[in-house]
């Protein structure tokens, strides 16, 4: 016997009682059937409600050839009655979200004739996917568009249109349909074919906010929210952009250019740094002599360019320098050769199980060994 669905004729029922027709383990949850229930199960791209019956908590909501079965923590005694209560401000974002989708997918695909050929109410946001592509400036005009049909407070309408009348109907649907059809219509906004629940007037979502897209298959996957999610996402913006504002002393509206003058100034300190640096390691190169004209050095803290350039300070002055940075047996190293320093560094490689690479002038890797060996290791080559 097929579950009653109180969800449908009553969407705003957030409490009703029910008679435990089955209930079975699986794994550990349990499924329990009851005769009625005002719970969604999943569908359509909306995930399956939560909530409870009498103490037992509901943890999702699925459909099965007609049956609603309620995953729960704990069973329910099979033939007795319980009250089920849902989790209503979940639901109730969930309708917001589903009520928006329908507008945003609606104006696109009256505008640009693309159609909305995927859909998911995620844990962070509602996905939907588009066959087209759109500009961040159409998205725009779409968001700004989607608000007003909320401030319109449009009556959101459900019909079940018989064969002859559905012919008639030009409405959207991601499949085809056959037996009876829900139609959701948003009048001068959107029709279309859906099994989700939904808010009663469009003034119900609140608001909504297109915050992403990006391109996807062909086309584009937009992310959006919805009423209770859209303020709570404004509200954790709001508040990151207030701290930010606080640490820059600049005004909210002001924050992107005091954030451009800190990225300059921290990129001409950066050059700054780099070229003291270098510096540094200039006159440090001109204090060192190398023995047997090679250079064996090691440094604390220097890395890439640092690595590179002190390198080769010390190789005007030799005929092989190599400079390892690191600590606790593991190094970083640059080596420089009047030979084919690739032949040189793989040798040296070889013998502290190294790896790297470069060019004939100059070569990078690293090596695991203690410091002494290594030495030793350049100071037999010197010896050569």
């Amino acid at each position: 016997m097929k579950t009653e669905t109180i969800y449908y004729e009553e969407p705003y029922c957030r409490r009703f009682r029910g008679k435990v027709l089955s209930c079975r383990p699986k794994g550990k949850t349990w499924q329990v059937e009851l005769d009625r229930t005002a719970f969604y199960p999943e569908g359509g791209g909306q995930p399956g409600d939560q909530g409870v019956l009498d103490t037992v908590n509901v943890l999702d909501t699925k459909e099965k050839d007609g049956i609603i079965f309620h995953e729960t923590d704990r069973p329910l005694k099979e033939g007795s009655y319980v009250t089920g209560g849902i989790n209503w401000p979940l639901r109730l974002s969930r309708m917001q979200e589903h009520t928006g989708e329908h507008i945003v997918s609606g104006i696109i695909h009256r505008l640009f004739g693309f159609n909305n050929v995927g859909f998911h109410m995620g844990s962070e946001c509602v996905t939907l996917d588009l066959d087209g592509v759109l500009t961040q400036d159409q998205l725009h005009v779409v968001e700004l568009m989607a608000n007003d049909a909320v401030y319109q407070n449009k009556k959101v309408e459900i019909t079940y249109p018989n064969e002859e009348e559905l012919k008639k109907i030009d409405y959207r649907s991601k499949k085809e349909l056959t037996g009876a059809v829900r139609i959701v219509t948003i009048p001068d906004y959107d029709v279309c074919a859906c099994c989700g629940t939904h808010v009663s007037h469009t003034g119900e979502i609140g608001a909504i906010k297109l915050i992403g897209f990006l391109h996807y298959k062909g086309g584009i996957r937009i992310s959006m929210l919805c009423g209770i999610r859209a303020m709570q996402d404004y509200e954790e913006k709001q508040n990151g952009v207030a701290a930010v504002s606080a640490l820059l002393s600049a005004k909210p509206g002001e924050i992107a250019g005091a954030v451009e003058r800190l990225k300059e100034s921290e990129t001409q300190l950066r050059q700054e740094n780099a070229e003291l640096r270098h510096q540094l390691l200039e006159r440090k190169a001109e204090t060192l002599v190398p023995e047997n004209g090679v250079f064996c050095i090691f440094e604390k803290n220097l890395k890439g360019d640092d690595l590179r350039s002190f390198c080769l300070e010390l190789k005007k002055k030799s005929r092989l320098s190599a400079v390892f940075s690191g600590e606790n047996g593991r190094y970083q190293y640059a080596l420089s050769s009047d030979d084919d320093s690739r032949v040189v560094g793989k040798a040296l490689n070889a013998a502290f199980h190294g790896r790297g690479g470069g060019k004939p002038e100059l070569v990078q890797g690293s090596v695991q060994e203690e410091e002494e060996k290594v030495r030793a290791y350049f100071q037999a080559l010197s010896e050569k």
